[in-house]
């Protein structure tokens, strides 16, 4: 069995590897690599400080939030250890995607040392996982409503409304997918989301930084709109921490965002090497458990 799962962890990495590969090849084949070499010499390093340190932010809101989960299910730890273990589990997720996964690994270590049942811990990181996605998909309908959408085909009722109506049920429809799938989690429902607002609304802080390094000065909106759709894609374990994919959505994205696509691919890679930056701090974390560290 041990040998089965194995396997299937080794297999899942290689599929991931050749996905990843794929994706970039397909990128750099789009795209004028010269031109892309072009822009990394222009970068306005002075804005990507506070790029850095918003995306840093956004991580400790949404590690806010999780824990929050977690005393839904009688699990009560510190705030700055559960802070450790979301860097940890970051790590984990971005460098060491064939293994047991950040999330994992963080379900085995309460476990071993709270004793708190496996299921209701996986049922916490896949609910926070689901918090991310609903909070972009949220401001992407928020970011499109001003929009001028042309009229779906054979239908005489304008885009605007029905991204309008969609926009109020967002989270009507979460409600009640948490409290089918997830009612321990009900009395944290309002604060939890709001910590997941909080920690999207920042990213999209941190890509202003980011834009304004590589000197973009308008269409800033359709930017910030590709970027919560490649979000989006990024979360699909598909490649290696939704390396390629995301650069992938920028690259078919911008004829439609009217964005410069080689530009919208430097965007990628920076926000990539700034996640990366941050993951890797969770290498040098270190916990201990019985001082509640």
């Amino acid at each position: 069995m041990k040998i089965g799962s194995s396997l299937k962890k080794k297999l899942t990495t290689a599929l991931k590897l050749v996905l990843t590969g794929l994706a970039l090849f397909l990128v750099f084949r789009k795209i004028d690599t010269d031109q892309l070499w072009q822009i990394t010499k222009t970068i306005h390093w002075i804005w990507l400080a506070p790029a850095i340190l918003t995306f840093a932010l956004s991580k400790l809101f949404t590690a806010f939030r999780l824990n929050l989960y977690f005393k839904n299910i009688n699990l009560n730890i510190p705030e700055k250890l559960n802070v450790k273990l979301y860097l940890i589990g970051m790590f984990y997720n971005l460098f060491l995607p064939g293994g047991i996964g950040g999330d994992g690994y963080k379900v085995y270590l309460l476990n071993k040392h709270y004793r708190t049942p496996v299921k209701p811990l996986v049922q916490a990181s896949l609910l926070d996982r689901l918090g991310g996605l609903i909070a972009i998909v949220f401001l992407l309908l928020v970011l499109i409503l001003p929009a001028d959408l042309p009229l779906p085909y054979g239908s005489s009722v304008p885009w605007n409304l029905l991204i309008g109506i969609a926009t109020l049920l967002v989270f009507p429809i979460f409600w009640l997918i948490q409290k089918l799938m997830f009612k321990s989690f009900l009395p944290s429902f309002w604060k939890a989301n709001g910590w997941s607002m909080a920690g999207q609304v920042t990213q999209l802080v941190c890509a202003w930084f980011i834009l304004k390094s590589l000197g973009v000065t308008e269409n800033f909106l359709a930017y910030q709109l590709v970027f919560l759709l490649s979000s989006i894609v990024a979360v699909l374990p598909l490649t290696i921490g939704g390396v390629g994919a995301r650069e992938l959505v920028f690259v078919y994205a911008h004829t439609y965002a009217g964005i410069e696509e080689t530009t919208a691919v430097a965007f990628s890679l920076i926000f990539f090497l700034i996640t990366a930056a941050v993951s890797l701090v969770g290498s040098m974390v270190t916990v201990n458990f019985d001082k509640n560290s």
